[in-house]
C-alpha cells in the first residue's frame, strides 16, 4: 500500500474506536499499517497534521453529494440537514468531534460547503456579512454539542458511566432541588437528536430575529 496523509488518517481514524483520541499515538498507526513511525513524518510531520488530515477526512465523508437547497426548501431545514450530516459523520467515530474540534481543514469540499452556504443564505435575503457570521456559528455549535454527547458515554467510564438514567436520577436530591431533578433527569433521558434539533432551531430563530432588529 502506498502511504499519503489519506491513507494514515484512515488508519487512524480506525484505531479510535480501540484507543480514543488521547491514546492515538504515531507509532501505533504506523503499526496499524505494519510500516516503522519514521515512514509516516514523509507524509505527516507531527500528530498536529495527523488530527488535521483526520479532520478532513471526517469533513468530507460528511458534506459528499451536498447540493444547494431544492425549489421550495427553507434556508433553516437546509442548514439543519446539512449540521446533521456532519453530526453524524463525527458519531461515527469515538471522540470524533474532538477529532474536528480546532483543526485545520483545507480541501476543496470544504470551501465548496462553505459557498453553497452562504448563497443560500444570501439567497434568503442575508446580507453579505450577516451570513458570513452563520456558517461558523452552526459548525461551532454543532461540534460542541457532539463533544458533549460522546463524552457522556465516553468509553473510560466502562460500566460506572454516571450519565446512566438511574445514578442521574440519584445525583439530585428531588426534595430539596425539584426543578433541578426533573431537568437533569429530563436532559439525559431526552431523544437526543430532537434535542440537537431542538438547540439548532433556536439558534437559527435567533439569528434571523437578530438580523430582522438590525435592518
Amino acid at each position: 500500500m502506498k502511504l499519503d496523509a489519506e491513507v494514515i488518517a484512515d488508519a487512524a481514524l480506525g484505531l479510535l474506536d480501540e484507543v480514543g483520541l488521547d491514546g492515538l499515538t504515531m507509532r501505533k498507526v504506523a503499526a496499524a499499517l505494519n510500516v516503522q513511525a519514521p515512514a509516516l513524518y514523509w507524509h505527516v510531520k507531527n500528530k498536529r497534521e495527523l488530527l488535521d488530515a483526520m479532520a478532513r477526512a471526517v469533513f468530507v465523508s460528511a458534506v459528499v453529494g451536498v447540493e444547494a437547497p431544492r425549489r421550495g426548501e427553507l434556508w433553516q431545514d437546509w442548514i439543519i440537514a446539512l449540521a446533521g450530516r456532519l453530526r453524524r459523520a463525527m458519531l461515527h467515530y469515538r471522540d470524533g468531534a474532538k477529532v474536528l474540534a480546532g483543526t485545520y481543514t483545507n480541501d476543496e469540499s470544504v470551501w465548496r460547503t462553505v459557498e453553497l452556504t452562504l448563497r443560500t443564505l444570501e439567497d434568503a435575503g442575508f446580507s453579505d456579512a450577516e451570513a458570513e457570521r452563520v456558517f461558523p456559528i452552526v459548525l461551532h455549535y454543532t461540534v460542541g454539542f457532539v463533544i458533549e454527547e460522546q463524552s457522556r458515554s465516553a468509553a473510560e467510564y466502562a460500566d460506572d458511566n454516571p450519565y446512566r438514567t438511574e445514578r442521574i436520577e440519584r445525583a439530585v436530591d428531588a426534595e430539596r432541588y425539584p426543578r433541578t431533578a426533573r431537568l437533569v433527569v429530563g436532559i439525559f433521558a431526552a431523544d437526543i437528536d430532537a434535542q440537537f434539533d431542538h438547540g439548532l432551531r433556536v439558534i437559527l430563530a435567533g439569528i434571523l430575529a437578530t438580523r430582522a432588529g438590525s435592518s
